[in-house]
């Protein structure tokens, strides 16, 4: 009778042990799918839908304020400004800043974007604040655009990885940041300072770059996550790298055919610039 009882419990929590992981989303630029890139609205639309993490770029004023931009220089497709204003962030006060509206316009590669009129470029204080405003334990992936080829842009990496760690501890934050680049500096600088902080390593850049195990970049990065561009994913280097215990992050995939073959691979998490349509894939296929 005994035997009778335990059988079918055991036929029951089965298929729960044998079900694949669940993968995180990260919603890039917040969703830039459909919101204006790196906004509020768009993090707040990213929570609203159930994302695990804000993927965001930093850019630091010339009064070294941790601006959220993608861009170094104020993008004329979805930004408008004074007439013959400094267009360069890091040669721009953070006042000076908040005169470019860059919501008026949808970006016209992505059809499905609503324009948010008044929109600016947030300081990233303002993102923790709204985050924490939400009571959301949202995660953040934030990466520090900085070139080596274009010194003048930025802090050096050093000083851009302490303004980071002040802002990060400043709010409590240590345990729920994800640093990321493609240029490997700020991940070093930021070791030194706090080991706690993930870090990430973006590759390749350009689709002119030879192509590299995730093994060899995470190695050079001094990484825990390694960040590939979809097209090359490759399932026999994103199961090499979970056996040396890496995370494999990668971006930025739109659709259900790239959203399979990364599905399929078996990676972590999945950078989209529509998030609430890859969770609702992933739901459809008990992926969440």
């Amino acid at each position: 009778m005994r035997t009778s009882i335990i059988l079918p419990v055991l036929l029951i929590l089965m298929p729960l042990a044998n079900a694949a992981p669940r993968i995180q989303v990260h919603g890039h630029r917040g969703a830039r799918a459909v919101r204006p890139e790196n906004s509020l609205p768009a993090f707040s639309y990213a929570m609203e839908q159930g994302v695990d993490v804000l993927e965001m770029d930093l850019a630091v004023t010339k009064d070294d304020v941790l601006v959220v931009s993608h861009d170094a220089r104020m993008n004329p497709a979805y930004c408008q400004g004074p007439a013959g204003a400094e267009t360069l962030i890091r040669k721009m006060t953070l006042a000076e800043l908040r005169q470019w509206d860059c919501g008026a316009k949808a970006n016209p590669d992505y059809p499905k974007q609503q324009a948010v009129p008044g929109t600016r470029a947030p300081a990233l204080q303002e993102v923790f604040d709204l985050v924490k405003a939400k009571g959301s334990r949202v995660e953040f992936n934030i990466e520090t655009k900085i070139s080596p080829a274009r010194p003048e842009q930025t802090p050096t990496p050093e000083r851009f990885a302490v303004l980071l760690l002040e802002a990060v501890r400043k709010n409590g934050l240590t345990s729920r940041v994800i640093l990321q680049s493609f240029d490997f500096r700020t991940l070093h600088a930021m070791k030194k300072l706090e080991p706690k902080i993930r870090l990430s390593a973006l590759y390749p850049n350009n689709a002119k770059q030879p192509h590299r195990d995730l093994l060899a970049v995470a190695k050079e990065a001094g990484a825990g996550i390694v960040s590939p561009n979809i097209r090359t994913v490759k399932p026999e280097e994103v199961a090499a790298a979970h056996k040396a215990g890496l995370i494999v992050v990668p971006w930025t995939a739109n659709e259900p055919a790239e959203w399979d073959k990364l599905i399929a691979a078996e990676v972590d998490a999945i950078i989209t610039d529509d998030p609430a349509a890859l969770i609702a894939y992933l739901k459809a296929k008990g992926l969440r």
